[in-house]
């Protein structure tokens, strides 16, 4: 066994954002002697090739929309040059260059020491960290968080290697002529509308006759038909046997889908896989501390981010509870206060009960609480009412009807006292809106509570506290 190097109150494996929320509430409020190891950049997925690119890339991409619909206003302008997409991801860097040197300065401002390196386990309380520099430092801790996040899959299908993931998404120099998406998530379906408010030829690939599977049904089916009626082409039912790489660095992609069922080929010079992710945990040596997982892969951790093994804990994509960073950065805040907080913070943990979460397609879509499904079959149907609409914004009304985006709104209540379940929501503005409407949600309000608030006109978010 090395001799140990370092030793701490609390050691954190992982500098994402659920492990340094953590790490910065227990050192910098709490005073524990916090160590943090990070192996890439500081800000874990969401700041580096997640939310955080992702949106600025959204906000291009809407733009581009804007620019479209000014027309119907009688704006006439003319495009002199087509969008400078290398310029914009050379800005886009630099942004997250400059928010991981903050990153790494709020640790300093916290006093948690920060470790550039690759951390394993090597028992329940010793770790060991391989450095940059190849020099390994060994680490005995009282207490030690893994948050180490996850990474997107690959297919096993012959020539997956030549496509690219999200991670890769944000490496592109220059904008796809024609790119393939394949997935049904929230990633494939807000890169989908960015590529092609963009400018690119966009093809998604989903197994299913609709995107989006966990939202409500009222979610599908609008979304798959604004996308369509956009121009991006849905192939349903689909799946990939090949792709083989062509002379001209262009790939051909051999498929079947609903349309296709005895396939067909699509030739291509970007495909992106977007079939979901995996944890973070090949070389942490969970075996050798003891630390159980579930069939995926994923740390298995209670609500209160405990693993099987005391002073061993997890949160974030991790265990794979709600794969979100806010939720990471709650989590890890209320176990910093749990752990060194004191006696009245023993019970803390994170409510994982109506977690509002937003999908950037376009347009947005948000949602929270049940489904409708989810809550007939909780409450059962005499027990659920359900409110809904559909309309035009009227930022649309100047513009011809087959260029008008949907807007559609959802109340699920139960019971009596008609209190508000679900929440779901698709339109412009649907993910500002949701964090003011998902306050209400929380705190347990009744369809009553949203009818005795006085609509603010004219907006679309009027709607939802007029429902019939």
């Amino acid at each position: 066994m090395a001799p140990i190097s370092k030793e701490c109150d609390f050691l954190v494996i992982g500098g994402g954002s659920g492990g340094l929320a953590c790490a910065r509430r227990a050192s910098g409020q709490w005073g524990a002697k916090t160590i943090a190891v990070e192996s890439n950049r500081l800000g874990g997925t969401c700041v580096n090739v997640g939310c955080v690119p992702k949106k600025v890339t959204w906000n291009a991409a809407a733009i581009a929309e804007t620019l479209h619909e000014a027309a119907a206003y009688g704006f006439n302008i003319k495009e002199t040059s087509p969008f400078d997409f290398t310029t914009f991801k050379h800005k886009r860097d630099d942004y997250i260059k400059r928010l991981n040197g903050i990153y790494e300065r709020n640790l300093e401002k916290d006093h948690v020491e920060y470790l550039h390196g690759r951390a394993h386990l090597l028992s329940k309380n010793e770790v060991e960290v391989v450095l940059d520099s190849g020099s390994k430092e060994t680490i005995r801790a009282k207490k030690i968080l893994l948050a180490t996040g996850g990474h997107p899959n690959i297919p096993n299908t012959p020539g997956a290697e030549l496509g690219i993931t999200s991670d890769g998404f944000f490496d592109l120099e220059t904008l796809p002529k024609r790119v393939a998406l394949v997935g049904a998530g929230y990633i494939a379906v807000e890169m989908a509308g960015m590529f092609h408010h963009l400018g690119s030829e966009t093809h998604l690939f989903i197994r299913h006759e609709t995107f989006l599977r966990t939202f409500d049904p009222m979610i599908q089916e609008t979304i798959i038909k604004e996308y369509e009626r956009q121009g991006i082409h849905i192939h349903r039912n689909s799946s990939q046997s090949q792709i083989v790489k062509k002379d001209d660095g262009w790939m051909t992609m051999h498929y079947t889908d609903k349309a296709s069922p005895d396939g067909s080929t699509l030739d291509l010079d970007c495909l992106l896989w977007a079939i979901g992710r995996n944890p973070e945990v090949e070389d942490l040596g969970l075996d050798k501390a003891g630390v159980h997982q579930n069939e995926k892969g994923q740390i298995i951790a209670d609500d209160y981010q405990n693993t099987n093994v005391d002073n061993i804990y997890s949160l974030g994509d991790v265990c794979g509870k709600i794969e979100l960073t806010p939720v990471a950065i709650a989590a890890g805040r209320q176990l910093a206060n749990r752990l060194f907080g004191g006696p009245q913070h023993q019970t803390a943990k994170l409510d994982y009960t109506n977690i509002p979460s937003v999908v950037f397609a376009h347009p947005e879509v948000g949602s929270i609480g049940l489904t409708e499904r989810e809550a007939r079959d909780r409450f059962g149907d005499a027990n659920i009412k359900v409110y809904k609409t559909d309309f035009t914004a009227m930022y649309y009304a100047m513009m011809p009807a087959e260029a008008k985006p949907p807007t559609a709104y959802k109340l699920v209540c139960a019971g009596e006292e008609e209190k508000v379940v679900g929440l779901h929501i698709l339109g412009s503005g649907s993910a500002e809106m949701l964090q003011g409407f998902g306050v209400a949600v929380k705190m347990g309000a009744r369809k009553r509570d949203f009818d005795s608030c006085v609509a603010i006109h004219p907006t679309s978010a009027e709607e939802l506290v007029t429902l019939k």
